[in-house]
């Protein structure tokens, strides 16, 4: 028994050996990548021109995308989880795609539907709209990449908290809107607010979709991930910055997965 009264089960403890190497395969490259940080130049490095400007593009693109996402995954959340078993399975088999699809092929994909030639291209660009290897590209190709993390967070959430007390505000005459906005979003809440907290951690660290489909101009659609690229490959910003906004990132990342924990039910008990 542990000390909250919980057994500790029944697992080999011979499995403990490739458990730490496990752990050790990934906390050993982000250890790696610390050491490397030049912290008596950090704060420059950060406060450069050319890292300010990929930040400021990352936190804009980023929170536009979450802002799209939040606008369309709710109701498409609200869909999964409030219809049959076999429409849902079929919908959150497309929203998972973007998950496990390369996200090159992602930009690909978005520049045959927007580019010049592509379905959309050419009726957008009838009205004066080109969207690839632009501002706007970025967000939309964070969006196709980070809209899975919201949707599957609040679909799920949904499914948990079940239908009861919808049924029950609906018996006491509350229309379809306000059991949404006083029942429904309010129990839910927990995983809404983890799932936009993924889907923006995912926006702004995206890098395939944005490379093919926006491009890596400074200052339009360079953001942090591909200034980090443009890096290391001798181009822009310095190694030094590099690894400072890849730091940065990681931050971001482990303040992402405080959030999320705090919010989570569990993490309550």
């Amino acid at each position: 028994m542990t000390r909250s009264g919980r057994p500790r089960g029944f697992v080999p403890r011979t499995l403990a050996v490739p458990a730490v190497i496990g752990l050790a395969f990934l906390v050993l490259p982000l250890s790696a990548l610390i050491a490397r940080v030049e912290w008596s130049t950090l704060w420059g490095d950060v406060t450069s021109p050319e890292a300010l400007s990929a930040l400021g593009l990352s936190l804009g693109t980023g929170l536009a995308a979450t802002a799209l996402c939040v606008l369309a995954g709710v109701p498409l959340a609200l869909t999964i989880a409030r219809t049959g078993p076999r429409a849902a399975a079929f919908l959150r088999a497309i929203v998972t795609i973007p998950l496990v699809l390369p996200p090159m092929v992602g930009g690909v994909a978005l520049l045959f539907l927007f580019g010049r030639n592509g379905w959309l291209g050419d009726v957008l660009e009838v009205v004066g709209i080109r969207l690839p290897f632009s501002t706007a590209a970025v967000v939309l190709a964070q969006t196709f990449v980070a809209l899975p993390f919201l949707v599957l967070a609040l679909e799920g959430s949904l499914r948990a908290i079940g239908t009861g007390f919808e049924q029950a505000a609906a018996g006491l005459g509350a229309g379809r809107w306000t059991i949404l906005r006083r029942v429904t979003l309010p129990l839910a809440a927990p995983g809404l607010v983890a799932g936009t907290v993924l889907c923006f951690a995912r926006a702004i660290g995206e890098f395939g979709a944005t490379a093919l489909f926006a491009g890596n101009a400074p200052g339009v659609t360079r953001t942090m991930p591909l200034a980090i690229y443009t890096a290391f490959n001798g181009a822009g910003v310095t190694q030094g910055t590099a690894v400072a906004l890849a730091v940065l990132l990681l931050v971001t990342a482990v303040l992402v997965l405080v959030l999320v924990r705090a919010w989570r039910p569990e993490a309550v008990r």
